[in-house]
């Protein structure tokens, strides 16, 4: 590949991600010359709704691989295996390989490395669902992996409009587990208020809506706040018996009470409040 060229791409696996790639990387100039997918008719309908009609569509045994970066966009269980089937289909040496991972390593293609490839994880920090392709830009990547691939991975986030920044191999779960809490970990919390806003006598999608203006509030107070700033309500005033009825009222909701008591005592320890000791008192009872 010659330096500056942009690389062209195969992609091993056509779920959210996969797809969106496809559409971002296209969209910014970079020639995607196949589509590599597990020979099951689902997956290759998939795979052919995406193609169009310049984008060679194969399975794993008859994979071309003739792409300078292969990118893997398959579950984080199957990044291995999916790498050993495919490592006698090309030659290696001097192509890119690409996993998207959050949670593992680079070294999870250990085996196309060994046969001359540069690997990479390059993972973006963002949320893909079904009914929704997002944006790229302004996505933060996390990159890690060997540092001749990390070099074309930073281009190619740039041309996508993200921001590439590096974890380290060691940091990748704490890494993952922290996206966790940015989005499915939060979708959880919202799914438990509409619970307790159902217990208030408000349906969910009624809630849903009603919720939808504070939230974006608190999300942009803490934007420009920061946590200290954009934190409110009874337990940074230090109102105990406030509470203690919160959790009194939560009680034919376990789960929920549960989940209000470990939010209120990390709030005990990572937030500026008053009554700290009178709180934590009510929580621990």
């Amino acid at each position: 590949m010659a330096t500056g060229k942009k690389p062209s791409v195969a992609i091993v696996g056509m779920g959210r991600l996969g797809s969106a790639l496809l559409r971002h990387l296209a969209r910014t100039g970079y020639v995607i010359n196949e589509i590599v997918v597990r020979d099951r008719p689902e997956s290759r309908r998939k795979a052919h709704k995406h193609a169009g009609a310049r984008i060679h569509v194969s399975t794993y045994d008859a994979a071309r691989l003739d792409a300078d970066l292969i990118w893997f966009c398959v579950p984080d269980a199957e990044i291995a295996n999916i790498g050993d089937a495919l490592a006698s289909k090309a030659h290696w040496k001097r192509k890119l390989a690409f996993h998207s991972s959050g949670a593992l390593a680079a070294n999870e293609l250990r085996v196309l490395q060994r046969k001359g490839a540069k690997v990479a994880s390059v993972h973006p920090f963002t949320s893909f669902v079904h009914a929704a392709i997002p944006s790229l830009r302004g996505v933060p990547f996390g990159l890690e992996g060997d540092p001749a691939a990390l070099v074309q991975a930073r281009r190619i986030v740039k041309d996508l409009g993200g921001i590439a920044f590096t974890i380290p191999r060691a940091r990748k779960t704490a890494y993952h587990a922290w996206g966790s809490f940015t989005s499915p970990l939060l979708i959880a919390l919202l799914v438990t208020a509409e619970e307790v806003a159902e217990a208030a006598g408000v349906a969910p999608a009624l809630a849903r809506k009603r919720m939808l203006p504070i939230l974006e509030q608190t999300l942009q107070n803490y934007a420009n706040l920061g946590a200290a700033g954009s934190f409110s309500g009874p337990i940074v005033r230090g109102d105990v018996e406030t509470v203690r009825r919160h959790i009194a009222a939560l009680e034919r909701l376990p789960e929920a009470q549960k989940i209000y008591v470990a939010l209120a005592t990390a709030a005990l320890k990572r937030l500026p409040l008053e009554n700290n000791r009178k709180l934590k008192s009510v929580l621990r009872s």
